[in-house]
């Protein structure tokens, strides 16, 4: 990994100034991961809809580095949570954030939810973390490929290497319909990235 050729292109892919609230969280944010000693590194998408897939998932620190790496970009990014969490007083301030709520007991399950919400929107990048959980998996979930494949959303590339404390979005995967194969194509992504990649990929599907 050239990474003075990684971080030109982390620079390069910045988008314009956003809104004074959206550079406020920008500050916010990026400024917590900065503070923390991480860099960024990689040539993010300029796609204005995008699936952010973050790896590998280790801590619940995952979810903020990712949204700090995603403001640097100034990519006005998005996550899943449960319907409640944007409902009782705090639910503003819970969607401001970037709540994508998802409700698992409505009659579309959260992939037909998610595409629904990309079909409603000009501009939507969605973080997910194929994992699904901070323990060792078999495989990853093959939510993330459902969505982009039925929303016609590239599929952005993140990392998060705890090792050196780099991260970053670095290129797309548009799916070929061949899941073992874009999966492999990951597989070779993410070891030349991350010191430590143990949470294998593979094209055994688990399911949304």
């Amino acid at each position: 990994m050239n990474v003075e050729e990684m971080k030109a292109r982390a620079k390069a892919s910045k988008r314009p100034y956003r809104s004074f609230g959206y550079e406020v969280a920008r500050v916010i944010f990026y400024g917590f991961y900065r503070l923390m000693g991480w860099k960024i590194l990689g040539g993010a998408p300029q796609d204005k809809k995008l699936i952010i897939i973050a790896a590998p998932h280790e801590t619940n620190w995952d979810l903020p580095y990712m949204l700090g790496i995603a403001f640097y970009y100034r990519i006005p990014v998005r996550w899943m949570g449960k319907k409640a969490l944007g409902e009782g007083p705090f639910g503003w301030l819970m969607r401001w954030w970037g709540l994508l709520p998802v409700d698992r007991h409505a009659s579309m399950n959260i992939v037909q939810q998610v595409v629904k919400a990309y079909s409603e929107t000009d501009e939507m990048a969605v973080v997910l973390a194929p994992e699904g959980t901070r323990s060792d998996v078999k495989a990853w979930k093959t939510g993330f490929y459902s969505i982009s494949q039925e929303s016609g959303v590239p599929v952005a590339i993140g990392f998060i290497d705890y090792s050196k404390k780099l991260g970053g979005i670095d290129g797309k995967l548009v799916p070929t319909g061949d899941y073992a194969a874009d999966m492999e194509t990951l597989v070779d992504y993410y070891t030349a990235r991350v010191t430590k990649f143990n949470h294998p990929v593979s094209g055994e599907a688990l399911g949304d």
